[in-house]
């Protein structure tokens, strides 16, 4: 018998290949938002904690606070706990719902929600941020725009400032992706690929605490 978490990832699953299936590689994210706003469906990595591997980062620290931007918020758990360590965080996703959600849960709060595409930033946003977080929202992309969302990430990082990539791994170097199997864990090379210009300062490889456990990257990447 399924599990309620089961159930969840296999509809997003099934919103994803059919979304991919249409040439349309994000459009399945609002949907899926939608879905759950309307009780119909839930959203499986809305579990109502931020990520515990950028948990640990912070408090490994110290972190100096600044302007932070959060690639695919969804319901704000990671821009709320940014927050909190002081800083100035501004979070956005692609699905208007997402966006909905996250400023309806969490009311008063000084994050800035809004609602961008990775591949069509504001202009003022490049360059501009201290810390650019972002945390298993490049691993549901699928194709040439994986590709082009994996390019587009370190953009927004301001001089001296930081990107934190937080995602599923595989040491597979090209891995064979079924469109019925998101999500699909990032190579070495598109881990790599995401920092572009920005140099390394320390990529982590680990194996969660989750049942099963899942194999992570968790990289920082500095522009100099």
């Amino acid at each position: 018998m399924q599990t309620d978490d089961e159930r969840a990832r296999l509809r997003a699953r099934q919103l994803a290949a059919e979304s991919v299936a249409k040439g349309d590689a994000i459009g399945w994210f609002e949907k899926l938002y939608s879905e759950a706003e309307a009780g119909v469906s839930v959203v499986p990595w809305a579990d109502g904690e931020p990520n515990p591997h950028l948990a640990d980062w912070l408090a490994a620290g110290p972190v100096a606070a600044g302007t932070a931007l959060v690639v695919g918020c969804g319901m704000g758990y990671d821009a709320e706990l940014l927050a909190r360590h002081g800083f100035t965080v501004t979070a956005f996703d692609v699905a208007p719902s997402a966006v909905a959600a996250a400023r309806r849960g969490n009311p008063g709060s000084p994050v800035t929600y809004v609602t961008a595409d990775l591949l069509d930033l504001p202009d003022s946003w490049a360059g501009a941020f201290d810390l650019v977080v972002e945390i298993y929202t490049l691993q549901p992309l699928f194709g040439e725009v994986r590709s082009r969302a994996i390019a587009a990430v370190h953009g927004p990082v301001a001089p001296g400032g930081t990107l934190l990539v937080i995602a599923r791994a595989t040491n597979e170097e090209d891995p064979v992706r079924d469109p019925a199997q998101m999500p699909w864990a990032l190579t070495r090379g598109e881990l790599m690929a995401a920092g572009g210009p920005l140099r390394a300062v320390r990529v982590e490889q680990f194996t969660d605490n989750e049942d099963p456990p899942k194999l992570r990257w968790r990289a920082e990447f500095r522009r100099d």
